[in-house]
């Protein structure tokens, strides 16, 4: 009798993450159902992580994404995710569909691939939200914000509302864009995001979407259902789901909100 080893024998699953965040990996292991593996390629790049053409027609990978792809083609995955909202907001309308289909192309046809934004987006929809109230992570710039309710938007989707996330009482005199090179994105207080949301989310939310691959959240996904009565994604749950889902994974995942039971 072998011991669990975590090997991926129903599904491998490869992600891109920003060099720095250790909240992905950390929050897909916790969600991730036995026989499924994850894989992370880490991307020091800006924002978004493929560049378009001039025309518009197509994007250029940067080169870690480049790297990152070539690693990922000898380990016979199933599906793989560009795991970065920011690129997906950044980049606008058809970034989703060029940079999955530049990846493709280097990855091969065996492997699907998508993005953060392809994932909430799919994800929203299965979970019947049209107005979802959005909540973005406290390092978001002020820019950010309204590109964020946007992409959502043009998109199908009536955001309700939005919030970027209170820091906390240490934090709250530094400016947003400079909250995470001070350390604050491993120093996150998930019981203070969740009271935040709880009282905040305003009465005509059909759903909640906590938006950022960065923030530290899953944790409180079954108790924010319970206490807000909606369906609530995080960007993190989105993704696995997803990638599950399109690797032919059915296995429902108990404790991480109702999306991984669908």
């Amino acid at each position: 009798m072998t011991a669990r080893d975590h090997w991926g024998w129903k599904a491998r699953l490869g992600m891109f993450i920003v060099s720095t965040e250790a909240v992905p990996e950390a929050e897909w292991w916790a969600m991730m159902p036995q026989g499924v593996s994850v894989h992370a390629a880490r991307v020091k790049a800006l924002t978004p992580w493929a560049r378009w053409s001039p025309d518009r027609t197509h994007v250029e990978l940067e080169p870690d994404i480049e790297r990152g792809a070539a690693a990922f083609t000898a380990m016979r995955l199933s599906a793989v995710t560009v795991a970065h909202s920011s690129s997906s907001i950044a980049g606008g309308r058809g970034w989703d569909d060029a940079i999955a289909n530049r990846l493709s192309a280097v990855l091969g046809p065996e492997v699907i691939v998508t993005t953060n934004g392809r994932d909430c987006r799919a994800a929203l929809k299965a979970s019947n939200i049209e107005r979802p109230f959005l909540v973005f992570p406290a390092w978001f710039a002020d820019e950010s914000l309204p590109k964020g309710v946007s992409y959502f938007a043009e998109h199908g989707f009536s955001p309700s509302g939005h919030m970027r996330v209170d820091p906390g009482r240490q934090w709250r005199d530094v400016n947003p864009c400079d909250l995470y090179g001070l350390g604050m994105h491993v120093e996150q207080d998930v019981e203070h995001l969740y009271r935040q949301v709880r009282d905040i989310c305003p009465d005509d939310a059909d759903g909640i979407l906590l938006v950022g691959t960065g923030l530290r959240c899953v944790g409180i996904l079954e108790q924010l259902e319970q206490d807000t009565r909606r369906p609530v994604v995080s960007a993190n749950q989105a993704s696995l789901w997803r990638c599950l889902r399109l690797s032919g994974v059915n296995t429902p995942v108990h404790g991480y909100g109702k999306l991984l039971l669908t």
